[in-house]
């Protein structure tokens, strides 16, 4: 099985991170068919990285900025038969790839994707939930490896056929740069596939690890708010593609199970002296409360976009 590595990168910002994930790659225990770092829009960078990393194929994104238009360029160029995706703020660890390709045994799995760790640049905040670790793109708890609705776009790879059959990521989901911190378009793919192959299987493994920086301004309180607003934003535009059941499968189970649970461990904690217990379970009430704001402001706006009913009596009026 030969697998293409995508990398988006978009800043000069990040050009450490950027160099230690594509030697992340290069140093896999199942080597990579080729690695594609895709650079949205910046042409400083792309002179840059492309002496850089030889033996790399380093290109612009020919497509609208962001990141679905950089995966989209990515997945256009790639040749492996397999694309997998990789952060350009990560490290995959030496059986990524390999934990991922042994998943692909079946032929009605479609993708996989795997567990996404978290690599603070200061300590964790006491105060923060590992129900919401998905705020700093890492995997949350809840998550079981097995059968999933969607993977997580940066530790995730699909067969190259599915996007044949679904199209590429949708344009206006996701990140754009120093825009509002949106997600979602590997969500909205991956709902989008299924529903064009009801049997397409997607797969969380938790052996094919990654490490994600979070920098030190996304361990403050102001980011996790910000950023749940606009993951509530993200699924109003997902729910608009894909449909509100399958938009909020998901979404419903982890709000209904799983953050109640971390609420009550949050409580258990803070009355067995642990003082940030009480603050973990106050972050998942808050952080639910600002998706929700996020997620009904973005169905709101969607709403007001669209043309006003006409009434057919009202248009045969009209015609006569």
């Amino acid at each position: 099985m030969k697998i293409s590595v995508v990398i988006c990168a978009y800043t000069e910002n990040r050009w450490d991170d950027v160099l230690a994930a594509v030697g992340s790659v290069h140093a896999q225990s199942l080597p990579a068919h080729e690695v594609v770092v895709v650079v949205d829009h910046n042409p400083a960078l792309l002179g840059r990285l492309r002496p850089a990393l030889p033996g790399v194929r380093v290109i612009p994104n020919s497509g609208p900025r962001g990141l679905s238009g950089g995966k989209n360029a990515g997945v256009a160029a790639a040749t492996g038969d397999v694309i997998a995706f990789l952060d350009d703020d990560a490290i995959a660890e030496a059986e990524w790839l390999a934990s991922m390709a042994a998943r692909y045994d079946r032929p009605e799995v479609a993708g996989v994707g795997g567990l996404t760790l978290p690599m603070w640049n200061a300590s964790a905040p006491r105060w923060f939930p590992g129900e919401f670790a998905w705020v700093v793109g890492c995997t949350y708890r809840g998550m079981v490896a097995g059968p999933v609705r969607n993977l997580m776009g940066g530790n995730a790879s699909f067969r190259r056929e599915v996007f044949d059959l679904a199209g590429g990521f949708r344009n206006g989901i996701g990140r754009t740069a120093g825009g509002r911190p949106l997600g979602c378009e590997e969500t909205e793919f991956c709902i989008r596939l299924r529903q064009a192959v009801p049997e397409t299987v997607l797969l969380f493994e938790d052996r094919a690890v990654i490490w994600h920086r979070v920098p030190s301004e996304r361990a403050r309180f102001s980011y996790f708010r910000s950023r749940c607003y606009a993951e509530g934003l993200s699924k109003a535009m997902v729910t608009q593609s894909v449909g509100v059941g399958d938009g909020l499968a998901s979404e419903r189970r982890h709000a209904l199970v799983a953050l109640p649970r971390g609420v009550a461990y949050g409580l258990r904690a803070a009355v067995t002296g642990d003082p940030y217990g009480l603050g973990r379970a106050a972050s998942i009430v808050a952080g639910l409360a600002f998706t929700t704001a996020g997620y009904a402001a973005g169905s709101i706006r969607r709403s007001e976009r669209r043309p006003p009913a006409v009434s057919k009596r009202r248009t045969e009026q009209e015609a006569r």
